[in-house]
């Protein structure tokens, strides 16, 4: 059975790695939100139930209300395009962050929402891997230069260091951001925090928006800048991390690589060659004892067939001639690795086992 490589075996165990986690979450969200599920469901349909029964609203009539009061949410927090909410609504698009507080209506904002998403999007990712990596340079220099302040001996800054640094600046990120969304939604802190993450990990559940109270997009202006400047800075600060997660990843992939082909040499220098009647390793030229030569009928050259076979199923029948040749060339030493040495034979013609071995070395020779 072919030994896999280290790179596939982690491949699989990155998948089934993958799978594991999403069960193990299945389960836990199973074990956490379930039941809470059906007393909310339990609970609003007794509520809805109520009010049916209060005000006799008929079937039809509540189902109209319910749609009427699910398309005019987002028409709480006021104008979603204007050109604040607009610039808000396509940073949500690029970003791929997609919280679904405000979709296009028209058939004509549909389609450009397709074609802008289509290109907005990779030119967003490559832009926040370029500043990422920027920032990374930078960080990476700041530490050589602290490590040279206090004068170190050790002044070398690993890629360790680095995702060290980036894991805490996001870390501060993420805290200052919901602090701030706390102040100005009136948020439960952790609440504030859950934003901030699912914001900047580009999920956007929706669930928490930002910007959504009191006409925000429209009267406070400050408020507005410091939600977009959080959205790209924190996006900046993300892909810098996951730059180097991901650089790390591919790094021990290529010196699994290194290895493998570094034992592939090392093997093949190791590995017993057969040229001809000569046997080669490392280089060196090693006597062939059972060497058997026979000439071919009609030429004056000779073809040398090397017997390295350990069994008994070839069985060579030689003549009387052929007998005083091989005992005085028994003693003889192949040394040169560019010439071989041919002695004249007579061709049995009796022996098909030999012309059978003759024919399947020719063949070998040509390939």
């Amino acid at each position: 059975m072919m030994k896999l490589k280290r790179q596939n075996v982690r491949t699989l165990s990155l998948i089934v790695c993958t799978f594991t986690y999403l069960l193990v979450g299945a389960a836990i969200f199973d074990a956490l939100e379930s039941e809470n599920e059906v007393k909310r469901r339990d609970h609003l349909l007794s509520e809805e139930n109520m009010l049916r029964s209060r005000y006799n609203i008929t079937d039809e009539d509540f189902n109209f209300l319910r749609r009427n009061v699910e398309r005019t949410v987002s028409y709480y927090a006021g104008i979603q395009w204007k050109f604040s909410g607009a610039f808000y609504f396509a940073l949500t698009v690029v970003t791929a962050i997609g919280y679904g507080h405000s979709t296009p209506q028209t058939t004509g904002g549909k389609i450009f929402c397709m074609f802008y998403a289509l290109a907005g999007i990779p030119l967003c990712l490559v832009m926040f891997q370029s500043v990422g990596e920027r920032l990374n340079i930078f960080i990476t220099y700041a530490l050589k230069q602290i490590r040279k302040c206090f004068k170190l001996h050790n002044q070398e800054v690993s890629e360790t260091h680095v995702i060290l640094v980036t894991t805490q600046l996001s870390s501060l990120v993420l805290s200052m951001g919901a602090l701030m969304f706390s102040y100005y939604e009136g948020w439960r802190y952790l609440e504030s925090f859950y934003y901030c993450f699912i914001t900047l990990t580009t999920i956007g559940f929706g669930d928490y928006v930002a910007l959504q109270k009191g006409e925000a997009l429209q009267q406070d202006v400050k408020y507005v800048i410091f939600s977009i400047v959080f959205i790209l800075f924190g996006l900046t600060v993300i892909s810098a991390e996951m730059n180097l997660l991901v650089l790390r990843f591919l790094t021990m992939n290529t010196e699994d690589e290194r290895r493998d082909e570094l034992e592939a040499a090392v093997a093949a220098q190791n590995a017993i060659h057969l040229d001809g009647d000569v046997i080669t390793s490392n280089g060196n030229v090693h006597v062939v004892s059972n060497a058997q030569e026979r000439q071919t009928p009609g030429t004056q050259e000779y073809s040398e067939i090397v017997s390295v076979c350990s069994c008994s199923c070839y069985k060579w029948r030689s003549n009387r001639e052929e007998d005083e040749q091989e005992s005085k060339r028994r003693g003889t030493i192949f040394t040169t690795s560019g010439s071989k040495s041919n002695t004249n034979v007579h061709h049995d013609d009796s022996s098909e086992e030999t012309d059978s071995f003759l024919q399947y070395h020719s063949k070998r020779n040509s390939l």
